[in-house]
């Protein structure tokens, strides 16, 4: 059992790694008879699948058992400590051996269930720690060029780049941050009516709104930059440019940036070495002007701007940022680049995509529920599916790899059967079903209402699915949303930064894999028995905090749960 203190604490996989690491190795170091010490991150890992989660819960492969301890024969003292883990957020330890696989480790499930389930679910549900600063989330496939794009112009890659900077302004601001959006975009546009149409809220501006007066200062600032080439600094001419000629012949609406000498100087890793000098016009300063009016309403003195841009637009992104650094923009910057969207077969534009697989959503609808598919909750319903469908297809791949989409007209989009966003979608419907059909059953007197935890027996939760749930799913999620604030810390690699904006797609899917298997093998709502009640209500506090789950985790992108299907 765990201590009342311990219980306060939400349980995490991370500090019971670390506990299990440090039990293990005791305080012996390096130097002390030992082979070799192993990375303590190493020495423990969380199991995951179904079949190993039979019999163990954390393993110490014997590989690393054999670097700790001759033969790989565990002290009974160090057996002790393991077995009698105790800290706060670390999950109590029911029993373990070692086998051949290595030092295998069990939980207390019943205790764990307790914990998670009778202790309230919140802690569960938002990231283990709050942080602090500004995020500016720069998006370049929506600056005007010199006119605001339309839908008919933006493509699937830029469509790509927009989504995955909302998703990630998402994410930031549920861990603390302050996040703005560059560019504004005119209220009354193509643009913004489609990007509402997939659950995008970007912010906009009066359409009669400029930003002649930053775009001046900016242009006055480079003009002024001591990285401006003059003279016989220049190497060769402008070409084109016209306007009136300066003393050392310059245009004065016209000159150069040496790109390579800011980041050389100011050594700042990771940009194109073939960047070399930059030609600037008067209007080419817009977006570093948009950049400066969103990042002046950050409250901290130093933002990170993350330019989120595709791999086609990457080289023109740089020279940017060094444009901008140029011009004394001190803040942070890092590019988060998307590989290129692939449609064999089919060339779409953004717009033509989102009205194909509207119209392939309404026919799948229509094939499933026939007529009643009419009215606007059917149009909402088909709205937020269609959303769901384009985001999944779009964010389910690391962000840097290339994304192929079958787009041909006779595909279809199904709405059953493990295929991304439809696919959870219709999994969180279920369980709205499920409480509906609970809370009727109370209003007919079948049922009780759903008491204290404190007064349920959880060990009545006997199924693996139900244990891989918990563990799988509701205990890791607080440290799955963690790691993208955490990733903007990462100064290794330079001006790109890698975050795993693939995981909440991936996590939902294979969420609604397991909970699907598990729902079409258990039946929750049994027989109004009283004897049968304890195991109903555990499952339901279960699933309602499996509810709540999904619908946190589908908040990060920007979708909303629907509530039948």
């Amino acid at each position: 059992m765990m201590e009342p203190s311990e219980q306060l604490s939400p349980l995490r996989i991370s500090p019971t790694v670390r506990a299990l690491s440090a039990a293990l190795r005791g305080k012996r170091e390096l130097g002390h008879g030992d082979r070799a010490f192993p990375d303590p991150e190493k020495l423990w890992f969380k199991e995951s699948s179904a079949k190993n989660l039979r019999n163990r819960d954390f393993l110490s492969p014997t590989t690393m058992l054999n670097t700790l301890y001759a033969d790989g024969q565990v002290p009974p003292a160090v057996m002790s400590r393991v077995l009698s883990l105790r800290g706060s957020g670390v999950l109590p330890v029911a029993g373990g051996e070692v086998m051949g696989e290595g030092l295998r480790v069990r939980v207390d499930r019943p205790a764990a269930f307790r914990a998670v389930l009778a202790g309230g679910i919140t802690e569960y549900l938002k990231p283990s720690s709050r942080r602090d600063g500004c995020v500016v989330l720069n998006c370049p496939a929506l600056h005007a060029k010199p006119s605001t794009p339309t839908p008919e112009t933006l493509s699937l890659g830029q469509l790509r780049t927009v989504l995955l900077a909302d998703h990630m302004g998402a994410l930031l601001r549920r861990q603390g941050f302050e996040v703005f959006y560059c560019p504004t975009v005119p209220e009354d546009s193509d643009i913004i009516t489609f990007l509402r149409a997939i659950g995008v809220d970007w912010p906009t501006a009066p359409a009669n709104c400029t930003s002649e007066e930053q775009e001046e200062k900016v242009f006055k600032a480079l003009e002024s930059s001591s990285y401006r080439e003059r003279g016989t600094e220049r190497g060769r001419r402008t070409s084109g440019g016209g306007g009136k000629k300066t003393e050392d012949g310059e245009s004065e609406d016209v000159f150069r940036i040496n790109l390579k000498r800011v980041f050389q100087e100011e050594g700042l890793l990771g940009y194109d070495p073939s960047l070399g000098t930059c030609t600037v016009h008067r209007d080419s300063v817009s977006q570093l002007a948009q950049l400066d009016l969103s990042t002046a309403g950050c409250t901290v003195a130093m933002a990170t701007v993350l330019h989120v841009t595709s791999c086609q637009d990457e080289f023109r992104q740089q020279q940017m940022a060094m444009l901008w650094r140029a011009s004394g923009a001190t803040h942070t910057q890092r590019h988060l680049v998307c590989g290129p969207v692939k449609t064999p077969g089919s060339s779409l534009t953004a717009a033509q995509y989102l009205q194909l697989r509207r119209g392939q959503m309404k026919e799948a609808s229509e094939m499933k529920y026939g007529d009643q598919v009419e009215g606007q909750i059917w149009d909402d319903i088909i709205k937020v599916m269609t959303s769901a469908t384009v985001r999944f297809e779009l964010l389910s791949t690391v962000h840097s790899s290339p994304v192929t989409l079958d787009v041909q007209r006779e595909g279809g989009v199904s709405t059953k059967g493990p295929r991304g966003g439809v696919f959870v979608m219709y999994n969180c419907a279920r369980l709205h079903t499920l409480f509906d059909s609970y809370e009727r059953g109370v209003e007919k007197g079948l049922y009780p209402e759903i008491p204290e935890g404190s007064q349920l027996d959880f060990s009545a939760l006997k199924e693996e699915g139900e244990w891989l749930l918990l563990f799988n799913y509701l205990i890791p999620f607080s440290e799955l949303l963690d790691q993208s604030g955490h990733a903007l810390d990462c100064e290794v690699g330079g001006a790109r930064v890698n975050i795993k904006t693939e995981q909440i797609c991936k996590f939902l899917v294979s969420l609604s894999k397991d909970f699907s298997s598990y729902y079409n093998r258990v039946h929750v709502l049994g027989e109004p028995l009283p004897h049968l009640f304890n195991q109903m209500f555990c499952r339901l506090y279960l699933l309602r905090a499996l509810r709540e789950l999904y619908h946190r985790a589908l908040e990060t992108l920007n979708l909303p749960p629907i509530r039948q299907l």
